[in-house]
């Protein structure tokens, strides 16, 4: 096992991971963040340098963490053989065992291998299986010029705004995800639409993979256009940034899909799965 903390390692890392894609595009997303500034307080482990099997980013070390805040407590993984992912798995001092986190990858190996392994050491697996996109950079904006001066408005996601994000996201509603939302809004892009008062009613986000996610508009202000306008236009600004434009989404979201499909995005090959690892300290 290697840390990779010297820059020009990670950069052609970063180059590297581009020949893998899709399947690296996680990794890629968070080797790409490290790389500009870190705002998330990253680092990369290899199996092994310059010829790596395996690669998983994970936060520092030294980073402030909650036990409780798997949001934050994510690593990302992809291999080119399972078998050096699992050893790096079994390795001491890789992944912190003792607290509730998440594993991220677009590998098919990646649930029962890590599953296999968190059960070795009695932690429970909660698996989530999504569709796996990527926008397209060609894709045509809606004209946004009534948008930039009167409401509603076209603009980006405030710290102020993280409250209703947290009790509108499936995923939210509690303490540690609100930190979370706080601290994505105020590292990565994102992008929403406000209406006369100032309030947010249509919306996405980047996380801490380059991901687009928490794409969201309140019920009454649908089937405007809303949804739509502030995809492309973050897909738009990761582009811009020359990030990958990536996004997850359920089988079973179909307004989301029909979405997608609208903006001729690309349904990946591989899908993305989400491991959340509770520790028995913590199952209750």
């Amino acid at each position: 096992m290697q840390v990779l903390n010297c820059s020009t390692k990670l950069l052609i890392l970063e180059k590297m991971l581009k020949s893998h894609f899709p399947e690296s595009l996680k990794v890629y997303g968070a080797v790409m963040n490290i790389n500009r500034g870190n705002p998330f307080q990253k680092e990369v482990v290899v199996d092994s340098w310059p010829d790596f099997k395996a690669v998983i980013t994970r936060r520092q070390k030294e980073a402030e963490t909650d036990n409780l805040d798997h949001y934050t407590n994510a690593y990302a993984v992809f291999y080119k053989d399972v078998r050096a992912y699992q050893q790096l798995l079994e390795e001491r001092d890789v992944i912190n065992w003792d607290q509730v986190f998440q594993i991220q990858g677009l590998q098919s190996e990646l649930y029962d291998v890590s599953k296999a392994v968190a059960n070795s050491k009695q932690l429970g697996v909660k698996l989530t299986s999504f569709k796996a996109v990527h926008l397209s950079p060609h894709s045509t904006l809606p004209d946004t010029s009534s948008l930039m001066s009167s409401p509603p408005r076209l603009t980006y996601l405030s710290v102020t705004d993280a409250d209703l994000l947290n009790r509108t996201w499936s995923r939210g509603g509690n303490e540690q995800c609100l930190q979370y939302i706080k601290n994505l809004i105020s590292c990565f892009p994102s992008v929403c639409v406000r209406d006369d008062k100032g309030n947010p009613v249509s919306w996405s986000l980047t996380d801490q993979f380059a991901t687009m996610c928490h794409g969201y508009t309140l019920p009454e202000y649908r089937r405007k256009g809303y949804s739509r306008l502030v995809a492309l236009t973050l897909a738009r600004k990761l582009q811009s940034r020359g990030f990958p434009s990536q996004g997850n989404v359920l089988d079973d979201n179909l307004a989301s899909i029909s979405l997608l499909k609208s903006v001729h995005a690309e349904f990946l090959p591989c899908r993305f799965h989400r491991l959340i690892l509770t520790p028995a300290a913590f199952s209750g």
